[in-house]
């Protein structure tokens, strides 16, 4: 039996959720996340959106916002409802710099395809395309960035 996220069994502090995460590095060009708190989530379905928007309004912390994220893609592949309606809350991030953010972000206006969405994506991308290329940056964003764009156009032509 799934229990639902209360205030008696989860920690009330958000700081501390997804708070374990491990980033990519030069030996690792992937993130580890705790996979029994991913789990946990995505087994909350909708009863989670709340609590895990909370986070996302208020972490400023890396790891934890992509946690938050990575949380938020597996409830959309388990077919959780009511994601695409957290747009005004994701788009906090639309302007970081952050590849890790930027990634997983991309991966999920991919997946919910809020029109809104459409614009930033193009500035992200080409923001990144005017930078130079930062030596401890473990892998490309703009993989997952354009790919978006390109699911957002073909979708359209599709209609």
């Amino acid at each position: 039996m799934i229990r639902a996220i209360t205030s008696q069994n989860i920690n009330p502090y958000p700081q501390y959720v997804c708070a374990n995460v491990q980033l990519p590095t030069k030996e690792r060009n992937y993130c580890v996340f705790d996979k029994n708190e991913v789990d946990y989530f995505v087994k909350q379905k909708e009863n989670a959106l709340p609590y895990l928007t909370d986070i996302l309004e208020h972490s400023n912390n890396e790891a934890q916002i992509t946690g938050t994220l990575y949380v938020l893609d597996k409830m959309l592949d388990d077919g959780t409802k009511g994601i695409d309606k957290m747009y005004p809350v994701l788009s906090r991030f639309n302007n970081t710099s952050s590849a890790n953010i930027q990634t997983f972000l991309a991966g999920i206006y991919r997946k919910i395809q809020v029109p809104d969405a459409f614009g930033p994506l193009v500035s992200m991308l080409i923001k990144n395309s005017m930078q130079p290329q930062n030596p401890n940056q473990v892998f490309d964003p703009n993989e997952e960035i354009g790919g978006a764009i390109l699911s957002y156009v073909s979708d359209r032509w599709k209609s």
